[in-house]
């Protein structure tokens, strides 16, 4: 066994000792491949014994860093077997010409090496789109608070494999999924009314989606935004983003993404008072769906039918007059009737009940008092509300203290009801987060 006194030398002339030749070793796979290995001064020591002549890949690649050396050569490492370099005869000694060649040589090999290694595989990366898909469906129907620690879990985890290394290709797939995975951490946060938070995530979902080059996950992000714009109140930015969603770019993409952004825009249009404009937008929007093809993801991703419809109630409501209510009527009470019809799990209580929401405005709107009460009995039965629906059941209890509802008994009776369900615990609270 032959001392290895080129390493010694190396480590001298930068006046490290072995144990912080370890340590930035360590240092350098950690960052190379996303493992943490344990070496100490012991190992080093057994290096420049020559214990140890050849260690692994990773090994001879982070020492050749961390001396900034060009080939392992240099630090006196070789192959068992193989002689040491001292050990050469000097008539066998390599020129400069031979050595430059070996260096460059070796310097592919290492970025071969450095290419092939990755922290995921297909089998990963499936799951996560697995994950994905599941979650998107459950948001439809089940409680928030149990999907809130699934959805953190599910996130953790891609951040952490974005940290390691992979192929561009694996990388993209997983900003794809951390892209979707804070868009359910966006919606959960605009359910429960912190509308920075939702825009925290939101602004993520745009650069997952930017540096994925994914159209609908970019698309649904612009969505996302309008929708929390339209409950602040801001119409014309509502309107304005879900504009840009379907005319920016290369497209939202297919599915059905283009028929949510319109009926998005038409929504806060009509909100805004632009009612040429909110009508013009409606019917493209039940243009795009008559063309839309199957959506990449489902539940909470997706946009049924039953949806646009209630989109459409409420924007022929905004829009006014008592032939577009006698249309909101129509469209809300088609909403409900294709949510009742689908599938338990693809029902979405919110959207139910903004949809009898809207019916009940509109039968006040027609001074149907009596039938708005009794649609907004099938809301007042829920035992939690998210933020959008508190803030219609609060603009509809004001619309009962106006004229010419003031005063009338029934609607004081609903304003009474409103208030008391509007006051109690609902989304906003968290059992997963610190109060």
């Amino acid at each position: 066994m032959m001392a290895n006194e080129a390493l010694r030398r190396h480590r001298n002339s930068q006046r490290w000792t072995q144990t912080q030749v370890a340590e930035r070793v360590c240092a350098q796979v950690q960052a190379a491949t996303g493992r943490d290995p344990e070496l100490d001064a012991n190992w080093v020591s057994r290096l420049e014994r020559g214990a140890i002549t050849w260690p692994s890949g990773d090994y001879r690649a982070a020492l050749c860093a961390v001396f900034q050396v060009a080939s392992e050569e240099e630090l006196g490492l070789y192959p068992k077997g193989s002689a040491a370099p001292d050990e050469r005869p000097a008539e066998e000694a390599p020129s400069d010409d031979v050595r430059s060649l070996a260096a460059d040589t070796e310097l592919s090999a290492r970025l071969a090496r450095h290419a092939a290694e990755t922290n995921v595989n297909a089998l990963v990366l499936e799951q996560f789109d697995a994950d994905v898909e599941r979650l998107a469906r459950d948001f439809v129907s089940r409680p928030l608070p149990l999907l809130i620690p699934e959805i953190r879990t599910a996130r953790g985890a891609v951040f952490r494999l974005l940290e390691g290394r992979q192929r561009p290709s694996q990388t993209r797939h997983l900003y794809v999924v951390a892209g979707w995975l804070s868009g359910l951490a966006a919606h959960v946060s605009l359910d429960l009314g912190d509308r920075s938070a939702a825009a925290t995530h939101a602004r993520t979902v745009v650069q997952c989606a930017e540096i994925s080059e994914h159209s609908p996950l970019r698309a649904w992000a612009r969505s996302f935004q309008s929708l929390a714009a339209y409950w602040a109140g801001d119409y014309r930015r509502a309107g304005d983003l879900a504009q840009s969603g379907h005319s920016e770019g290369r497209g939202p993409g297919a599915g059905t993404i283009k028929a949510r952004l319109l009926s998005l825009e038409a929504r806060a249009r009509a909100a805004e008072g632009d009612n040429r404009s909110a009508l013009r937008v409606l019917a493209l929007a039940h243009e795009a769906r008559s063309t839309a093809g199957p959506d990449e993801l489902p539940g909470v991703f997706s946009f049924p039918e039953a949806k646009q419809w209630a989109y459409a109630g409420t924007t022929l409501l905004a829009v006014g007059g008592d032939e577009q209510t006698r249309h909101a009527i129509g469209a809300s009470n088609r909403a409900v009737e294709l949510y009742h019809a689908g599938p338990e799990g693809d029902r979405s209580p919110g959207d139910l009940q903004a949809a009898h929401l809207d019916l009940a405005t509109a039968y006040l709107a027609s001074g149907q008092v009596e039938r708005a009460g009794a649609k907004l009995s099938e809301i007042f039965t829920a035992e939690m509300f998210t933020a959008s629906i508190t803030i219609r059941l609060r603009n509809l209890a004001a619309l009962l203290g106006s004229e010419p509802y003031r005063g009338a008994q029934p609607a004081v009776d609903l304003r009474a009801h409103i208030h008391e369900v509007t006051v109690r615990p609902a989304l906003a609270s968290n059992p997963t987060e610190p109060r």
